[in-house]
């Protein structure tokens, strides 16, 4: 969180950023991620100063539990003087500690912004993904919130002007904006109209445009030799059984040509993979519904 002090701009995370989305995409499926077509509602994360700080807090995380499927975690949030906005203490749960910063108790129209960004490193903590290093896995969470629904605060909250500014997260506003834009060109949704900050408008803007430029480029274009081979040999094997009509399984093969099925939890519609080797017990690792099933 900046602060009275320079904001960084441009686009020095930009190859971090697709790498993430990418990273989002594989873990999740794009039929996971087609459930979270819809953004978190203004109205739902809403904080006005009558509120009551603690239970509008939790009011709000819960509802941000919610927009993630994560049904089986409780958000605990507490206020204390620290140096970061927020901190969440990741554990096996289901109980989950997240600290603000104590400048959250006069600002507290920002106080979704910084339980979107923790509440997401929940969420991605459960699904076991995460990038090398606290800078790429702090990029990894900010695309995420953003992809997913949620980041829209984050961007919202990025306030400068000629004596002071603010911004959280770890990516620039520009790149914030570049996040939304993509999910805005795939789901058709447009966030501009919630803000109410008049730079994020502006940085969403630029986003776009940058957005708009990728659609432009020749597929492959820098994957290089290796790069499409390995294109071309993937949608030579991505020929499988397929699914079929009324029954939500899949079936691909891996890697290593063995055959895999994949199937939405019933809980929270994340796809799960596991190899075809008749009953199978697996276990959904957002909302932990056990599955049993025949493959």
């Amino acid at each position: 969180m900046a602060n009275d002090g320079p904001v960084e701009h441009g686009y020095p995370h930009l190859e971090t950023v697709r790498a993430a989305i990418t990273a989002l995409y594989r873990r999740l499926s794009y039929d996971t991620i087609q459930t979270f077509a819809t953004s978190v509602a203004p109205v739902d994360v809403a904080f006005c100063d009558t509120d009551d700080l603690y239970l509008g807090a939790q009011r709000v995380a819960r509802e941000l539990v919610r927009h993630y499927r994560l049904p089986d975690a409780r958000m605990v949030v507490g206020f204390r003087e620290m140096t970061h906005a927020a901190n969440v203490e990741l554990t096996a749960g289901p109980e989950y500690f997240i600290e603000l910063n104590d400048r959250f108790r006069t600002h507290r129209r920002d106080i979704g912004a910084a339980l979107a960004h923790e509440v997401m490193h929940v969420y991605l903590h459960r699904l076991d993904l995460s990038f090398p290093g606290m800078r790429d896995n702090e990029i990894l969470t900010d695309t995420a919130t953003t992809y997913l629904g949620a980041g829209w605060l984050l961007l919202d909250a990025f306030r400068e002007d000629a004596v002071s500014s603010q911004k959280l997260g770890y990516l620039t506003p520009e790149e914030f904006g570049y996040v939304l834009a993509k999910r805005a060109l795939v789901f058709g949704e447009d966030p501009s109209v919630w803000f109410t900050s008049p730079q994020a408008y502006s940085a969403y803007a630029k986003g776009m445009a940058r957005a708009r430029e990728d659609e432009q480029q020749p597929p492959l274009t820098a994957a290089g030799w290796a790069g499409r081979r390995r294109y071309a040999r993937d949608r030579r094997h991505a020929d499988g059984p397929g699914p079929q009509p009324g029954v939500p399984y899949t079936f691909t093969p891996d890697v290593g040509g063995r055959l895999r099925v994949s199937f939405p939890c019933p809980t929270c519609h994340q796809r799960i993979r596991v190899p075809v080797r008749g009953r199978v017990r697996a276990r959904c690792a957002l909302c932990r519904t056990v599955l049993e099933c025949d493959t």
